[in-house]
Parts: C-alpha cells; structure tokens; sequence
C-alpha cells in the first residue's frame, strides 16, 4: 500500500499560475480550481504512470496564518496574494471532497503540518509500503525516511533520504536547521547573516544541529570560508537560529483523525461534482471520473 499526501496549497498556487484562465457565467475566475480538478484526477486515474494512487489525502492552508504568526511577526501572512487566487481556496476545498478525496483544511496549522503529520502516523504501519508527499516544498524533506519520500509532480522527480543528502548535503532531521540558518523567503524566514547554503550544509553535516555548533570556528575542524565571521554571526543570534528552527519545524499533532482505511479512494461524490462542475462551466469533466461512490 502506498499513501499520497498533496499539497493542496502548492497545487492551486500551480494551477493559478500554469492552468489556462477561465470565468464562470458571473465572470469570477475559477481556472486554477479547474486544474486542481485535472491534476487531482491525473493521481486517481489508474494506468496512468503517474496515476492510480489508492489511499490518499490532501491539506490546504484554509487560512495562511497559523500558530506560527504568533511566535515570530516576520512570518508569511496572507498579504500580497492575488484575489483571483485567493478566492479560489473555497473552491478548490469543494473540489477535492467532491472527488471523493480526504480533505484537511489547516487553520491553526498549516498544510505542511498535515502532511507531516500524517507521515509520522502512518509510515510507521507494516501494511504502508510508502508515503509519498506530494510536494516540491524544501521544507517537507525533513519528514524523509525509509519509508517516506517527496514527489515533485511537475518534474515528476522523487527524493529519498539519499536525495535529501544530494541535494542538501545533510541528513533530514538536519533540514530545521539548515533553513533556520539559510532562510526561507517563502515563509518569511530571515535567517542568520552570512550563513549561505553551502556554508550551512558543511557545519550541519558534521554537527546536525544548531545547538552542537561550538561558537569558537577554530573548534570546528572544518574548512569554511568565512569560518571566523560565521561563528560570530550564529554567536550573537543564536537565540533568533533557534526560534527559526522552531517556525521551520513541522508539527506532527496537526489535527488528522482519518485512519488509513479513511484515505482509500472509492470514487467521487457524483452529485457534489456535478453541481461544482456546473457551477464552474465545466460540465464536460463529470464524464472523465472513472468511479462514484
């Protein structure tokens, strides 16, 4: 058995951005929710390469605050998101229930949560042969592990714990800390001054935390460049590294109550899916689902 975890958030930012434009009769946009409708069915569709998932479950980030807004200001918020998209997010909840999907919508948590989440529950299971998180998100390798790997649809490449250490250069767990380090723009985490990816990766495949990180360079026994500056930098904001380790630190308590006969697929809601696909001028794809309920 293999479980698929989406991105749900991920997956309507790339339908609003990749998926033709398209309005409803009262002109409000619902492209990227028709593409979420086709990318979805694409994982569900069997005989398809990159198809026919059995047991899978998709989180949104209902609201972009979470929890983490409130240990740290500089954390991304909802502004500066396109309304057409942000209007979309109602819709393309209604989307996936419709076609019979497991649907977390994150209030106090974020998706990422969800699917991490859902990774440490069910990884765990001698029936699961493999989670698969369905999502390009640098933060979700830290979630890797003998039986849990990260898809990247798009590029339909897939990353496991020796991926991880390709890419990145360190060992899953170490991912917190290598983003508290570096940053991450896309959460608004700011990171410590002069540390870069390649200087955070050398430290952290020898140390695997920040806290293990000895604040004297000359103890490190490392070729560095910049060793001395680095050091000092990590010295006099260490307690900023580890609130940002903290925000880049996915949770594995986000609210999931379905147990993994929940997250079967057994076909779409016939009536639901019709009437949002009226809804959004797009009658036609009722008839491309191979199963209702």
């Amino acid at each position: 058995m293999q479980i698929h975890l989406v991105d749900g958030t991920y997956e309507l930012f790339r339908s609003f951005f990749g998926a033709p434009s398209s309005k409803d009769a009262h002109g409000r946009e619902v492209g990227a929710t028709r593409g979420i409708l086709r990318t979805l069915l694409a994982l569900l569709e069997p005989g398809r390469a990159d198809g026919g998932a059995t047991h899978v479950a998709i989180a949104f980030d209902t609201v972009i605050e979470s929890f983490r807004n409130e240990l740290f200001a500089g954390y991304k918020t909802g502004e500066g998101i396109d309304p057409a998209l942000w209007a979309q997010f109602p819709l393309a909840e209604r989307a996936a229930r419709a076609l019979g999907i497991v649907t977390w919508s994150m209030i106090e948590f974020e998706a990422d949560d969800a699917l991490a989440t859902g990774a440490a529950r069910w990884a765990s299971r001698p029936e699961v042969e493999r989670v698969v998180l369905c999502s390009p998100d640098k933060d979700l390798a830290q979630c890797v592990g003998p039986k849990v790997v990260c898809l990247d649809r798009r590029r339909k490449t897939t990353m496991d714990t020796d991926g991880v250490r390709a890419k990145f250069g360190i060992e899953p767990a170490s991912i917190p800390d290598w983003l508290a380090l570096v940053g991450d723009t896309a959460d608004g985490i700011p990171g410590v001054p002069r540390w870069g990816e390649k200087s955070a990766s050398a430290v952290l495949a020898k140390f695997r935390r920040l806290e293990d990180i000895p604040d004297d360079a000359k103890t490190w026994g490392l070729s560095v460049r910049g060793a001395d500056a680095l050091a000092t930098s990590l010295r006099e904001r260490r307690a900023d590294a580890m609130l940002y380790r903290t925000l880049a630190t996915l949770r594995i308590d986000a609210p999931v109550a379905e147990s993994i006969d929940d997250l079967e697929w057994r076909g779409a809601d016939r009536t639901a899916l019709a009437d949002l696909c009226a809804e959004l001028g797009d009658a036609d794809f009722v008839s491309r689902v191979p199963r209702f309920r």
